[in-house]
């Protein structure tokens, strides 16, 4: 008997430990019935999903409570989510952020990735695309178990994969997800050439549809952050007609 309750209490424990692991997405939406539906199957996917009809409420459950990613639509009330974008940037630079807009215009797309957003989707879509989005992000912002290869040094640089940091000349770095996953992809394949495709499937996933664009503005950012001179990188090189590569030293 004793025997028996004890494995029901492991069983229990073990749900619950699995229901407090579950990630968190935050849903901004100002439109209820668009909300709604990305909620419902947000969690079908067993996600934790805290909801806000605007960028105000967005940052007050987000300075409350630990979230993983957040799925931001642009065109909200009071602050937009270009505004929400570039102070989670700020106050929170590892979160995830995946932005929703109605827009089909390409500026649209290039100014949420300039402020910080790892990905975007134009409505209408397809939900469960932003499902598989989102399980894309999180990957990439998952921590390795490992540790005996956490620590990667390339010349000033150097990764620690444990605790996901960035350091150049022992500064730390702040990078977003998708940043820091390009920037281990670099590193951990000096000299070679890396097409846009190929950093797409890498870094996005293979299921990811969306323009290659993505890869260009996120280079723009690290080369922002690390480059002395990101007009003139001496480290993330431009190959002509291919896409980038890392110069080791």
């Amino acid at each position: 008997m004793l025997l028996f309750l004890t494995a029901i209490i492991l069983i229990l424990l073990v749900k619950v430990g699995e229901k407090i692991l579950n990630n968190k997405i935050l849903l901004v939406e100002d439109e209820e019935h668009i909300r709604k539906f990305i909620k419902v199957n947000l969690e079908r996917e067993n996600f934790i999903v805290r909801e806000a009809d605007s960028g105000e409420k967005g940052l007050e459950i987000i300075r409350g409570e630990n979230i993983d990613v957040v799925v931001l639509d642009i065109m909200l009330p009071g602050i937009d989510g270009f505004e929400v974008c570039k102070i989670l940037r700020k106050e929170f630079p590892r979160v995830g952020i995946i932005m929703l807009t109605a827009k089909s215009q390409d500026i649209d797309k290039i100014m949420g990735l300039e402020y910080g957003t790892d990905d975007y989707m134009v409505k209408p879509f397809n939900p469960m695309e932003l499902v598989l989005r989102v399980k894309s992000l999180l990957r990439r912002m998952e921590t390795p178990t490992e540790c005996h290869t956490n620590i990667i040094e390339d010349g000033p640089f150097k990764i620690d994969k444990y605790s996901r940091r960035f350091h150049k000349n022992d500064k730390n770095i702040e990078l977003t997800p998708t940043e820091y996953s390009i920037i281990k992809l670099f590193i951990e394949n000096p000299g070679k050439a890396f097409t846009r495709d190929e950093i797409l499937n890498a870094v996005w996933g293979y299921d990811f549809v969306g323009e290659p664009k993505i890869v260009d503005v996120n280079i723009r950012r690290l080369r922002s952050k690390i480059e002395a001179d990101s007009g003139n990188p001496d480290y993330i090189e431009t190959v002509w007609g291919v896409g980038y590569r890392w110069r080791s030293n």
